[in-house]
């Protein structure tokens, strides 16, 4: 691709993302925005699109007839699907690979402290009050994993170092790192009644459309907490909040929800067994240097003509 082209990063964070790109590319005209309001009136011309798959709107896309290829800096593109404007020819790559150290420490975050009830501690704290309880360990407990992919793998090989029991949930692979056994996803509730931990990583789709229902939920031990890493509608939320109200499961931990923000009169908020965030699975207080390298090396390969080779091809 002979000469400058126009590029809109569009991210709270634009400008960190920018001034980087600018320097290792200063052939190419980079537009910044917070948000698709701003990149509107700057995206006429714009061949790249930087942005969060989640964040790209057919009005967007409508203003942008030069697009070629969106540039997400997210592993789920899923919500490009749903777009009436995205044309055919638009090149898609997402993040995928360099979300497993956050995703993982979250996941941790989730087990210890649903398994400990780090609500009383801290309500204790709060209230002043010295209580000794049993502290419940990692350690020898089995968590499955619903979806094997990089992420997955990551998290197997961290659980492993708490000398956790790890099994995955997958038709497309059969080993992994970190991984002691994998089994396809017709025994998904035959894994689910082994866990202390079930955990939902699949990307979502028609197929993995409320995976997580209400047979696999019963067939969790009453001690068993469930954590949604994927997306909400993964699991069937009616279910699982009649499971947590009823006892039937330990407690979950959210971060993804069939609506989001999630309601305020959606139950789980006032749970005591649910631990909810807000989305912030994928988030880290480094991921500009985690996500730059992989954006500056597919947007060398497109400038060059290379498009065909450019690292986490969608279509």
């Amino acid at each position: 691709m002979q000469g400058g082209i126009e590029i809109v990063v569009m991210d709270e964070f634009a400008g960190v993302y920018a001034e980087r790109l600018r320097t290792a590319f200063p052939q190419h005209v980079f537009h910044t925005a917070a948000h698709a309001a701003g990149a509107m009136a700057l995206c006429a011309d714009a061949k790249v699109l930087v942005a969060f798959a989640h964040d790209v709107s057919d009005e967007l896309l409508s203003a942008m007839p030069n697009l070629q290829w969106i540039c997400a800096v997210t592993t789920g593109t899923d919500h490009l699907n749903t777009l009436k404007n995205l044309r055919s020819d638009v090149r898609i790559t997402p993040a995928r690979g360099i979300h497993g150290p956050q995703m993982s420490e979250i996941a941790i975050f989730y087990m210890i402290s649903l398994s400990r009830n780090f609500r009383l501690t801290f309500e204790n704290q709060k209230n002043h009050v010295w209580q000794r309880r049993p502290q419940s360990l990692l350690l020898g407990k089995t968590v499955v994993i619903a979806g094997i992919g990089l992420i997955a793998e990551e998290m197997a090989v961290r659980f492993k170092a708490f000398g956790m029991n790890v099994i995955g949930v997958s038709d497309a692979r059969k080993q992994g790192r970190g991984f002691d056994e994998i089994v396809p996803r017709s025994q998904l509730t035959l894994a689910a009644a082994r866990v202390n931990f079930l955990i939902a990583l699949v990307p979502y789709n028609a197929q993995t459309h409320h995976m997580i229902n209400g047979d696999v939920l019963s067939a969790m031990p009453a001690s068993g907490f469930f954590i949604n890493l994927a997306r909400g509608n993964v699991v069937d939320e009616q279910a699982l909040i009649k499971h947590l109200q009823q006892g039937k499961i330990a407690g979950a931990g959210l971060d993804v929800f069939a609506t989001e923000p999630l309601p305020q009169d959606s139950p789980l908020w006032d749970m005591e067994n649910v631990i909810v965030t807000p989305r912030i699975g994928g988030m880290s207080d480094i991921y500009a240097q985690q996500v730059l390298p992989l954006i500056e090396e597919n947007l060398a390969l497109f400038t060059s003509g290379r498009s065909s080779e450019m690292i986490n091809i969608v279509r």
